[in-house]
């Protein structure tokens, strides 16, 4: 699988770099696994977190580089510690004997060969608690189609239904790509099925509300709909946070409660039921990780 690092096009951009001759694309990881930590996370949708909270490995470094990310210090700054496949196999067993309810894999586009070996090694290795791929969207079928029948929960972003949104995560065929993308998701996962309460097989799909961008977040729930009904599960999310100025001037603003309140009584009204919403406290630097070395607080 490492071969496919010596001419990257693991992810839309197509780099061709080689990785294993530690040349670096536009997501400048190398050809090894770099993490910002891992944990027992209980801020996810609580189908996925459950009472235990769900075992988490936050990947360092991002094929798509969104201006407004929250977790910047490992997807921008690439804080992070190198491991190997067997390690990561190892902390896969170790949050499952921290009963984790899942293992929740942050951000992995750019390492997907090595997450696939590392997760038939895991397996091997008596690992049989859910696997979440926990993503942007932004992602090649191909490189989906490697990981069918070892995930069994995408957890997909969708940002944008304009691709002129797009400048935000420095590209201009997000919603093409994101669309196909989930398509093939729903293909490997299909309808949500449920133990106690706790997902166990399935799609949600996030969909981050931006300040001053409400009739796109309505298109993108329309979409998402009408094409997957019930089929899918969808969290609206309210926590848009500024961390740090940004250029793009509507972007240092909050989601106004009327504007938010407005875009879920739109779902409500086109029929939307499987879904999460979120308070306006979630607007708070108090729901994002914090990185410091290979450590996660």
């Amino acid at each position: 699988m490492e071969k496919l690092f010596n001419e990257c096009t693991i992810c839309p951009r197509e780099c061709k770099v080689n990785r294993n001759n530690n040349e670096l694309g536009y997501c400048r990881a190398s050809n090894q696994m770099k993490i910002g930590g891992y944990h027992l996370h209980m801020w996810e949708e609580p189908i996925i977190t459950g009472t235990n909270g769900s075992g988490t490995i936050f990947f360092s470094y991002c094929n798509l580089g969104c201006v407004y990310c929250q977790n910047y210090d490992i997807s921008i700054n690439h804080i992070g510690e190198e491991i190997t496949i067997n390690r990561f196999a190892e902390i896969c067993l170790e949050l499952q004997n921290m009963n984790a309810e899942n293992i929740n894999l942050v951000t992995p586009t750019h390492y997907i060969p090595l997450i696939k070996e590392g997760l038939i090694l895991a397996k091997k290795k008596g690992l049989t608690i859910p696997i979440v791929y926990n993503s942007s969207c932004y992602e090649k079928v191909e490189s989906l189609k490697l990981l069918e029948g070892l995930i069994d929960i995408y957890l997909p972003d969708f940002k944008y239904y304009n691709n002129n949104l797009g400048k935000y995560s420095k590209v201009n065929n997000y919603f093409e790509i994101a669309s196909l993308a989930l398509e093939e998701m729903y293909r490997q996962v299909g309808a949500p099925v449920y133990k106690n309460n706790i997902l166990k097989k399935g799609i949600i799909v996030r969909h981050l509300v931006l300040p001053h961008h409400i009739e796109d977040s309505k298109k993108v729930l329309s979409y998402l709909y009408h094409k997957y009904q019930d089929n899918i599960i969808i969290s609206i999310m309210n926590q848009y946070t500024v961390v740090r100025k940004l250029r793009y001037k509507e972007l240092n603003d909050k989601v106004l409660s009327k504007d938010y309140n407005n875009l879920i009584n739109y779902a409500y009204n086109i029929g939307i039921r499987n879904c999460f919403v979120q308070e306006e406290e979630s607007q708070s630097e108090s729901y994002i990780p914090i990185f410091k070395g290979d450590t996660l607080i």
